[in-house]
């Protein structure tokens, strides 16, 4: 692969023989069902009475035996029993599961509804389940808010009845998949007395920076699809959709949408994976890090979403989570951070114990862009390249002499001018390429030919937050308006989403800048529904000179250094 300085990302081999693949998973997903056995005792719709009248309703998963056991609870508005049936001898399954690629196997009892732990496996371990319709989901009464106080306090009165119960020990956790992991922050931060361990699996934590308008640029494909799902399945006292029109900057009606993580005290496994970073990987990572709990763990993978929660090895890693904080077992603590490096989407190369994130012994190195389409480690002289925001990226390589790690955050720096572009927005990946050709790997919504790493932003949105800002991991205000003048030069920094990536020998770094999301939204070879909006039609310029470079902040790993002591 020669270097570049115009490249068009939305154009890369493979997509064909990936559709051949794709096509069939949505049509039949690999999902295997098996019944719940006569031994799974099920209570439907059981009626716990809020403070204000309302009743919610659960239904209630118990083992055989009188109990008391410990109480798993996931709550959500999908309606808790959208489950698969039995259709002229076949399952059905949730949609869900053709919208979103399957890309391999899982396996799940009928009683398991979309994202929700499967009641069935941990009542055969033990465990009390419950899934509770939030207010104004499925069969509960009233009309719910999402990612509310309100949904905060219901979530702690039906925490504190599940303790309260005779089949309860008192202790009860909580567990799920994305909104099902939402749901336990702001609960978690008002520390009720019962509730002893979460574990959000894969949970965005601001709903600005990680999905609406992350880099300020405004997601309308899946958020559009999201918000109409949710729309028709809960009776919902907000619009969000219309909210989010009035509410373009990040105001005080988005903080109060976001949990304050400082306050967490309970011990948390958190999911902070690498393929859900259109999502939640930003936010999930961001739990791990700020959580107030002394107890904290993250597992980190960039394996298939639902395959891997529903998977052995996570399984056996939540169930050792619980069995500690909910049974008082007497079970080796994990580690601080479960952290899997891959070189490709489907081979580990590596899976290690870590202590932190970023993680200190780091080597963070800067790539200069440079003449011919270039990362060089050395400051280069005067140069730029201009780029049309539609329909072309600019493209800059480096070439990897050694084996070397990325493992972390990268950050880009531009100095860049726009030219016919009113309201100009700039989007960035990193690509691995070897032996000539783009490398794969897991992405948002079952995507399996996402990049290494990803970023964007309205340049007009470009300021930074001193205090929310961290070394390495820039984060900006999106409360304040900066246009941008035709032609004015401006600095931007530019943060991507982290990955765990193995770059052999003589293998490609490729940078890339364009004015419009890098991946096709082709249904069956591109990033579908995923869809930012673009900037308009114009060009951008991207300088470099000494004293003002443009650079990419890459986080080496240095070779047989050990992590840090505990």
């Amino acid at each position: 692969m020669n270097s570049v300085t115009l490249d068009r990302p939305w154009h890369r081999p493979g997509r064909f023989a990936y559709a051949r693949k794709r096509i069939p998973a949505a049509l039949r997903p690999p999902v295997t069902v098996y019944p719940m056995p006569s031994e799974v005792t099920k209570d439907e719709d059981v009626p716990v009475r809020m403070s204000d009248g309302v009743t919610l309703r659960l239904n209630l998963f118990r083992p055989a035996g009188d109990g008391p056991f410990p109480v798993l609870m996931s709550a959500h508005p999908y309606g808790k029993d959208k489950v698969p049936t039995m259709k002229r001898g076949r399952w059905s399954l949730n949609p869900q599961f053709r919208i979103m690629n399957q890309p391999a196997p899982l396996r799940i009892s009928d009683q398991t509804s979309w994202e929700a732990p499967d009641p069935v496996w941990w009542a055969q371990q033990g465990y009390a389940v419950i899934n509770l319709d939030t207010r104004g989901g499925g069969h509960s009464e009233g009309r719910g808010d999402l990612l509310s106080d309100q949904e905060a306090d219901d979530l702690a009165q039906v925490i504190a009845w599940a303790a309260e119960q005779p089949w309860s020990t008192g202790r009860v956790g909580l567990l799920g998949v994305s909104y099902l992991a939402l749901s336990q922050y702001k609960v978690a931060a008002l520390n009720p007395p019962a509730l002893k361990a979460i574990c959000p699996w894969e949970g965005f934590t601001d709903a600005y920076r990680d999905f609406f308008t992350p880099g300020g640029v405004t997601e309308n494909g899946f958020a559009r699809v999201w918000l109409f799902l949710t729309s028709r399945v809960a009776r919902l006292n907000t619009n969000l959709a219309a909210e989010r029109r009035r509410h373009p900057l990040r105001d005080a009606w988005w903080e109060a949408l976001t949990p304050e993580l400082s306050k967490i005290r309970v011990p948390i496994l958190e999911c902070t994976s690498f393929s859900d970073d259109n999502l939640h990987s930003v936010g999930s990572m961001r739990a791990f890090q700020q959580a107030g709990s002394d107890d904290r763990h993250a597992y980190a993978h960039r394996g298939p979403k639902w395959a891997t929660f529903y998977g052995e090895e996570a399984r056996r890693t939540q169930l050792a989570f619980f069995d500690r904080h909910l049974r008082g077992r007497d079970a080796a603590p994990l580690p601080r951070l479960r952290l899997e490096v891959r070189d490709r989407r489907d081979h580990i190369v590596e899976v290690r114990d870590e202590q932190e994130w970023p993680l200190a012994r780091t080597d963070w190195r800067q790539l200069h862009l440079a003449a011919g389409g270039t990362l060089t480690e050395h400051q280069a002289g005067d140069g730029r390249v201009s780029f049309d925001l539609r329909r072309n990226a600019a493209a800059f390589d480096h070439r990897f002499t050694e084996d070397t790690e990325l493992s972390g955050p990268m950050t880009l720096r531009l100095q860049v001018a726009t030219t016919g572009a009113s309201d100009p927005r700039l989007f960035v990946g990193v690509e691995k390429w070897s032996a000539g050709t783009p490398v794969p790997f897991n992405g948002s919504y079952g995507y399996g030919r996402d990049r290494v790493a990803q970023g964007r932003l309205r340049l007009a949105l470009r300021e930074l937050d001193p205090e929310l800002s961290a070394p390495h991991q820039p984060e900006h205000t999106f409360r304040t308006l900066q246009p941008v003048h035709d032609g004015e030069q401006v600095e931007v920094l530019i943060p991507l989403s982290s990955s765990a990536t193995l770059f052999r020998a003589g293998d490609r770094l490729r940078l890339m800048v364009a004015g419009r999301y890098l991946q096709p939204r082709n249904p069956f070879f591109g990033h579908f529904p995923t869809h930012y909006e673009p900037s308009g039609r114009g060009q951008a310029t991207i300088s470099w000179s000494p004293g003002h470079p443009s650079s990419l902040e890459i986080p080496v790993i240095p070779r047989g250094a050990s992590p840090s002591p505990c």
